[in-house]
């Protein structure tokens, strides 16, 4: 049996964005965020309902407006989750959070890889990792987390770090790259 490019993505393989589908799939994505982005200040259940169209598993959750994603089903939510202002999660594999989440404003999740050649870049061709995100998590404004990356319960990271690698439990790791400087 043949996988979707949708499957594929999600699997991990080799996939072609530009997929007639998945395109569809991003343009919905867009409208919701776009929804949710413009929605009153003072309608919160309104928003909760605009963003459960869009993403996968959510629990007790807020998101500030100027919130960004390439899919949403890909995204899940424990409980307690905040994302502060300007939050951007390039979901083409699956964005796992754990409980207790803060997120800093401008934090950027990505998952896909694009070749670094010009010709694989033109051919519409990535592949995409999942980003996992443990229990009690700080993550500081403007850091960047890069595809297939893990971090540990309990764990902080400093501002406008970028983070390329896992991070362990209960430390607190900053910088470009993201290093571990304390434990908890």
């Amino acid at each position: 049996m043949t996988m979707t490019e949708k499957e594929k993505m999600i699997s991990g393989a080799i996939y072609n964005c530009m997929d007639d589908k998945l395109v569809k799939d991003r343009i919905k994505a867009k409208q919701i965020c776009q929804k949710f982005n413009n929605t009153d200040p003072e309608s919160w259940d309104d928003a909760i309902i605009v963003l459960k169209q869009l993403l996968g598993r959510t629990e007790d959750f807020y998101i500030e407006p100027g919130f960004q994603c390439t899919y949403g089903y890909n995204i899940e939510l424990g409980n307690n989750f905040y994302a502060n202002f300007g939050c951007m999660i390039l979901d083409a594999n699956k964005v796992i959070f754990g409980n207790e989440i803060m997120l800093g404003p401008g934090v950027h999740i990505y998952t896909a890889n694009h070749p670094t050649n010009v010709k694989g870049r033109k051919s519409g061709l990535e592949t995409a990792e999942p980003v996992i995100i443990g229990n009690n998590v700080w993550i500081g404004g403007r850091v960047v987390i890069c595809p297939g990356v893990k971090i540990g319960n309990g764990t902080s990271i400093g501002a406008g770090s970028v983070v390329i690698k896992d991070i362990p439990d209960n430390v607190v790791a900053v910088g470009n790259p993201c290093k571990v400087i304390n434990k908890i």
